[in-house]
């Protein structure tokens, strides 16, 4: 099984992620994790965390937090997902604020929203204020994911999202007035907030408080 992990067929290693899973066995997740790092195919990464979560949740653990410091951006993003799937409260203080602003967008993604699975009763303004130094970052897929996770922060997350709403960059301004926009109606698109917040802001080169209510339809 642990050969067949490596082979150059995606769909034996995928058979043999099943079979890890389905017959769970605690010397195979060592070669399941390192695998996680190098596997190029999105379907069997995902079968691969399916089979660590069929394993002893504090065996896995242990073999994964050592994995967030890895040098290699998907060895972090897969090792942050996976315990989010684990969903252990206790390995909250591993989700640490070099991993929220990590470089790279997909790892940083991954961050916010096992931060938001894992944050602890209490530590949601906390975690809402690192989340919010990401605003304007990356493309829209990336504003997308930072716009959902404050708002899963619930009531914690208004007010580092007013702060935002003054910041002197205009992208930042607008990323946080969709946000707050958001956060009255989740149903909305994120996208197209977005994009009214930027013209709003661009159209009207007053303080902030005269476009925190921008128009939906300009």
């Amino acid at each position: 099984m642990i050969t067949a992990l490596d082979s150059p067929a995606a769909s034996e290693r995928l058979q043999a992620a099943l079979t890890a899973g389905t017959r769970p066995d605690p010397a195979l997740v060592g070669p399941l994790v390192a695998r996680c790092a190098v596997e190029p195919d999105f379907f069997v990464r995902d079968m691969l965390t399916w089979a660590l979560t069929r394993h002893p949740a504090d065996t896995v653990v242990r073999r994964l937090l050592p994995e967030l410091g890895s040098e290699v951006a998907q060895a972090r993003g897969q090792a942050l997902h996976t315990l989010s799937k684990i969903g252990d409260p206790r390995t909250w203080p591993a989700i640490t604020a070099e991993l929220l602003t990590d470089a790279d967008d997909e790892v940083a993604r991954t961050a916010w929203r096992t931060a938001v699975d894992l944050v602890p009763d209490g530590g949601e303004p906390e975690l809402a204020a690192v989340l919010a130094t990401q605003f304007a970052r990356g493309d829209r897929e990336v504003r997308r994911s930072l716009s959902r996770a404050l708002v899963a922060l619930g009531p914690a997350a208004l007010p580092v999202l007013e702060r935002a709403a003054t910041a002197r960059d205009a992208e930042v301004r607008a990323h946080a007035l969709a946000t707050q926009r958001l956060v009255q109606d989740p149903g909305q698109d994120v996208d197209a907030l977005i994009d009214q917040a930027r013209r709003a802001v661009a159209l009207r080169a007053g303080p902030v408080a005269e476009v925190s209510g921008f128009d939906a339809d300009r």
